[in-house]
């Protein structure tokens, strides 16, 4: 058998195609040569816009409880907002079955709140993206591109409910409405949103777009009419319609595969390596070291800067957004320096950091070192941490 271009899967031709030793578009089923036919253009590779669509990394935690106040939990690059009733958030592995996916996001409520007892009651979880990331979606001109959103989803809560795209360089919003239509089974959803002429994204490493699925909404944010189109920003506009996930314990719900890209159709899920999705994410959130049996969790190698100071330094497996702010533990004895045995209760981030690597310090240890002395560093707390955090 031979095909077209180099790559085998292109266009397969039979020996009746050839028999005359001369390939023509006649012989193509359409007559005619394509891109997408040459090189499987539809394929491209990182053509899903979000960052751990399929929920397989959680560097922070796997399950959070009591979740009623807006951050990060669990499931990377994936940001809870909400000041309704609260939740239990966290990476599961109930999925839909041959697809697969094996792990979800899963948002479970543990207190009910009925959305009428304020009205700027909010519960949402989104994605929040680079305007560098975007440039390509030709937005605020006239060849601007469209945006498919496809993603998996289960609740035994049906009805309807809000996806919106959210351009904060420019104050402009779109939604789209979707219906859960059977409780307690996972369905395929499919959102086509229309491109935009008005404003371009930021071409930076600012937030340019939030990804922005709506799980409950106050008058404040549904009194008007649903944005179907885009449109200067207003609140009461962007989740007319949606449902309150949280009026009753028990309510659940369950999302994965999803996938965000310039079109105006969904195309296959984009599976990624595990490495490759996991640096993606290291790029916003860095897990360093972390103690989580009662093991000690070795840092790194540190030196004393002074009698009472240590220094360590940590590279980055990727750069990362911005300079990082550091998370840790702080806490009496909370880290080791072996060698010197002295412990120490805190460690903050130095003036030295950068998007490559970041500096530790620790003041206030105990008086046996040495200026240039040397030692290792480590997590002595339960639960100890070392993490740095550049998310958007």
């Amino acid at each position: 058998m031979a095909y077209i271009g180099k790559n085998p899967t292109s266009v397969p031709l039979t020996s009746s195609d050839i028999e005359d030793g001369i390939i023509t578009t006649t012989k193509i089923a359409d007559a005619n040569v394509t891109n997408p036919k040459l090189t499987s253009g539809s394929q491209q590779n990182f053509r899903n816009i979000i960052i751990n669509g399929d929920m397989s990394i959680a560097q922070r935690a796997t399950s959070v409880t009591g979740v009623n106040s807006g951050g990060y939990y669990t499931c990377d690059r994936w940001r809870i907002g909400t000041n309704l009733g609260a939740f239990t958030v966290s990476q599961s592995t109930d999925v839909p079955s041959g697809q697969g996916f094996a792990n979800s996001f899963k948002m479970d409520c543990t207190t009910a709140e009925n959305t009428t007892t304020a009205v700027d009651t909010i519960a949402l979880f989104s994605q929040r993206i680079e305007g560098q990331n975007l440039q390509y979606l030709k937005k605020g001109t006239s060849s601007a591109e469209s945006l498919t959103a496809s993603f998996w989803v289960k609740s035994n809560k049906t009805g309807t409910y809000i996806l919106e795209m959210y351009d904060t360089d420019n104050s402009r919003t779109i939604s789209k409405s979707y219906t859960i239509d059977s409780a307690s089974t996972w369905e395929k959803k499919t959102l086509t949103f229309a491109g935009d002429t008005t404003g371009a994204f930021g071409n930076d490493n600012g937030g340019s777009l939030r990804f922005n699925f709506w799980l409950g909404a106050g008058t404040f944010y549904s009194s008007g009419t649903l944005a179907t189109s885009w449109q200067t920003y207003d609140n009461t506009d962007r989740a007319v319609g949606q449902i309150n996930l949280a009026d009753t314990v028990g309510n659940e719900l369950y999302i994965t595969g999803v996938q965000l890209e310039a079109g105006t159709t969904a195309s296959e899920f984009e599976f990624l390596p595990y490495d490759v999705n996991l640096q993606r994410c290291q790029r916003y959130y860095y897990n360093h070291a972390e103690k989580t049996g009662g093991t000690s969790q070795n840092i790194g190698m540190g030196a004393y800067t002074t009698s009472t100071r240590i220094d360590a330094s940590v590279s980055f497996p990727t750069t990362m957004r911005s300079v990082p702010s550091l998370i840790s533990t702080n806490s009496t004895n909370a880290y080791y320096a072996y060698g010197q045995n002295d412990f120490f209760d805190t460690f903050v981030i130095g003036g030295n950091t950068t998007v490559n690597s970041g500096q530790l310090m620790a003041n206030g240890v105990g008086a046996s070192g040495t200026n240039g002395q040397a030692c290792i560093v480590s997590i002595e707390a339960s639960n100890g941490i070392i993490a740095f955090n550049s998310e958007l």
